[in-house]
């Protein structure tokens, strides 16, 4: 069985700065994004300019971080955060949540839209290719700091890793399981899968090969961000049977976790999406 590395999850201290890894994250995605923006903008056959990019992804951030905080008080901690209203500004303390920083993008895009005279969905459109490295990027950054870790799994698979920062959720398991009190008395942890990187692999490399092939010859107005809003969903659903349920939450009704409950929206609106602007027949 592996063992997580443990990482420092600052990066670089200079003094009283410290700069993590996870911050390091954000920045590599919002990076890539001005890269692969540009690169598409330098190929032709859209609508969009450096100047607009630049904008456009100041308009992300924006919906990135207040989506994903509010969407994480909302769906996870709405009780523990109703109790102590100000801690929904802690930011620093961590809690963020795709699925809200999805909507707070797509509001963004719709504010960012509305101001340039552009259609939404040419403005989706231009955005679904630039934003699954960014998502494996941020999957790096929960490796990288040990959280988010999966569930349990046999110690002799090949993926198996121990999380020592996991020993508050592999006590009580060990304590109610003999066979994982075995394991735990073994290896003084309990082996889990490292869905982090199932995650990266599937929401960020995967998801980004098949949506930018996609994108690279004229579709339907709408239907690149159908696949992925598709293509995220699926992946994030089937990563979710690896990645252990939110301990507040645990699994929900027919044993789904929250994550997949949020990503059966997105998975049939993106195919519904896919078809009907497909019929619509109008080109990008």
């Amino acid at each position: 069985m592996l063992i997580h590395p443990q990482f420092d999850p600052i990066a670089v201290s200079l003094g009283p700065l410290a700069i993590h890894w996870y911050a390091l994250s954000y920045i590599l995605a919002f990076f890539l994004f001005i890269v692969l923006g540009r690169y598409r903008i330098k190929a032709g056959g859209t609508l969009f300019t450096k100047e607009m990019l630049d904008d456009l992804l100041t308009w992300g951030i924006l919906g990135v971080i207040l989506g994903g905080r509010i969407g994480y008080v909302l769906f996870y901690q709405l009780d523990v955060y109703m109790a102590n209203p100000l801690n929904i500004l802690k930011v620093w303390e961590g809690g963020m949540s795709f699925h809200g920083g999805f909507l707070g993008v797509l509001a963004a895009m719709w504010l960012f839209a509305k101001r340039r005279g552009l259609g939404f969905w040419q403005v989706m459109d231009f955005v679904a290719p630039l934003v699954p490295l960014g998502l494996a990027s941020g999957r790096i950054g929960n490796f990288i700091n040990g959280e988010l870790w999966g569930r349990v799994t046999e110690p002799t698979k090949f993926w198996a890793m121990g999380f020592p920062q996991a020993n508050y959720e592999d006590l009580p398991l060990a304590a109610s399981n003999p066979q994982y009190a075995a394991w735990f008395s073994q290896y003084g942890m309990l082996p889990r899968h490292p869905s982090q990187l199932y995650q990266f692999a599937l929401e960020g490399i995967t998801l980004f090969i098949i949506v930018w092939l996609f994108s690279k010859k004229p579709r339907p107005t709408g239907q690149v961000a159908m696949v992925f809003l598709a293509g995220y969903g699926i992946f994030r659903f089937i990563a979710e049977y690896a990645r252990q349920p939110d301990e507040q939450l645990g699994l929900l009704t027919l044993g789904l976790s929250m994550g997949q409950w949020l990503s059966l929206p997105m998975i049939i609106l993106g195919v519904i999406g896919f078809v009907y602007f497909g019929k619509r027949n109008q080109t990008v």
